[in-house]
């Protein structure tokens, strides 16, 4: 930060292009674009990728608002698809149906930490000439067949929110790409259509990742395969206290690396356990309550309760319980045990 301070450069200078660089080799590819927050790289991947007013984008209801707000920012449609159950990520065997002749992209939500099935998605889009956006504003690190979040796509988008696997301190995002066009046009779409100062090729926008936070993101980039591996540790620990109380926890596919951004919960009994947690002072989150496409903000796209069940079920049932790399295992213990506790108390088990 002193660096920086220091140098008199706080706008696309020395650190973010260092950060750009030391980014898209950590996730093993040849192109960073630093941005101004993982909605705006989001955003910036999509209009790079030629989407457009009237174009259609597949991506899932169970989602943070951004990934519709980056689609809807394009004048596109967003076309819902269901989720799987059990990993709360994309159900890839739904996405086919859904394609039409307006589809010009995909956009895999990996949810908690956890990676939709990229292989199986990227065959999907590749038959039908249809773009893969990745967001991976929760995935950080995460990997499947050795190969990590961010890797697959033609572009992906990346959050750097403070609360993130891995976070800045305030807002921050990044593009990565294998692909020197892409690249080069989410560049010139991030400031104004520039590559001359002060003279526009394209109509652009103004997110620019900020030169602070590029350094700080540096130091923390060394840390994060170390934090991630934490929060693997943690994971597996509440799952071996929780299971056999009963409640379903995190599932995830052989070969894949989950680096679980949340520890998500399933129970039925989800809203009373809440109640009871809070009121022993243990705080928890659902992430998220309301599926995007029941929201009042999209309620003209036309759909309607009951077009995607198991997004539906899942957000009436999910709870994120506290979770942090430096959690300690005693704290775990007393979350478990109160959950415990909850279900055994007479009358916990009746049918809501």
């Amino acid at each position: 930060m002193t660096r920086v301070m220091e140098s008199g450069r706080y706008i696309l200078g020395q650190e973010v292009t260092a950060f750009e660089q030391e980014f898209a080799a950590y996730i093993g590819v040849e192109f960073g674009i630093g941005v101004g927050s993982g909605t705006e790289a989001l955003h910036i991947a999509l209009r790079a990728c030629g989407v457009k007013s009237g174009d259609e984008v597949i991506t899932v209801s169970h989602t943070a608002v951004a990934t519709v707000a980056a689609i809807q920012l394009c004048g596109a449609k967003p076309v819902w698809v269901d989720i799987d159950p059990h990993t709360f990520v994309i159900d890839a065997n739904r996405i086919e149906r859904a394609i039409t002749a307006r589809t010009k992209a995909i956009i895999p939500v990996h949810l908690y930490g956890y990676m939709a099935d990229m292989q199986f998605i990227r065959s999907i889009a590749d038959r039908h000439g249809v773009r893969v956006v990745e967001d991976c504003a929760q995935s950080h690190g995460a990997a499947s067949g050795g190969r990590k979040s961010g890797a697959w796509g033609d572009m992906a988008a990346f959050s750097f929110y403070p609360t993130k696997n891995l976070g800045a301190l305030g807002d921050a995002g990044m593009i990565v790409t294998n692909d020197p066009k892409l690249g080069e046009q989410a560049r010139l779409l991030r400031e104004y259509g520039w590559r001359q100062r002060y003279v526009s090729e394209i109509p652009g926008l103004n997110s620019r990742l900020d030169e602070l936070q590029a350094a700080i993101l540096r130091v923390k980039l060394r840390y994060l395969d170390q934090w991630n591996e934490e929060r693997r540790k943690k994971a597996k620990i509440y799952t071996e206290m929780l299971t056999p109380i009963g409640v379903v926890c995190p599932s995830e596919r052989s070969g894949g690396d989950h680096v679980y951004h949340l520890y998500v919960i399933r129970t039925k009994k989800r809203d009373r356990l809440q109640v009871f947690l809070e009121e022993k002072g243990i705080e928890t989150l659902v992430h998220y309550p309301v599926p995007i496409h029941l929201q009042k903000a999209y309620e003209d796209l036309g759909y309607r309760k009951g077009d995607l069940p198991w997004t539906e079920q899942c957000c009436s049932e999910i709870l994120s319980l506290p979770f942090f790399p430096e959690m300690k295992e005693s704290e775990m213990r007393i979350v478990a045990q109160e959950i415990r506790s909850f279900f055994e108390k007479k009358g916990a088990n009746d049918t809501e």
